[in-house]
């Protein structure tokens, strides 16, 4: 697995280049400093995250962002988080018919009490058909 700072900074420096920036220290600490309302952030901090050796907060990660035109997440955690969050929801989609639908909606409007017992014999069964299957 890849360490998740080199893969930010990677990500920072390739959103600087396709807007232009030359993906150095100093460009960004002046660039984001004309940005960011909070407390400057050093040139020494700003090279850390093009080294991928520290992550910005998430307020400065959203001025980076706006920044250079990216969605925050896309900086932050890259493309395949949102590949794999479409995958998902795809595959859920596909596997949900509408008596299904139905029933999740009729769920969702259950006080939490009732929603809690449900829930409970929902896991109950599923753990019944788990140990059935060994």
């Amino acid at each position: 697995m890849k360490n998740v700072n080199e893969e930010f900074a990677k990500r920072l420096k390739k959103a600087m280049e396709q807007k232009g920036y030359p993906a150095k220290p100093a460009v960004l600490e002046r660039e984001f400093n004309l940005r960011y309302w909070g407390r400057a952030v050093s040139l020494h901090g700003v090279r850390r995250w093009l080294r991928g050796e520290s992550l910005p907060t998430q307020d400065k990660l959203e001025v980076l962002a706006e920044w250079l035109q990216v969605q925050p997440q896309h900086l932050r955690y890259g493309v395949e988080i949102e590949k794999r969050v479409r995958q998902r929801k795809a595959a859920w989609e596909q596997a949900i018919g509408y008596q299904e639908r139905e029933v999740f909606e009729a769920f969702i409007h259950l006080p939490t009490p009732q929603r809690k017992i449900v829930r409970e014999v929902i896991l109950a069964f599923a753990q019944a058909h788990s140990a059935k299957t060994k």
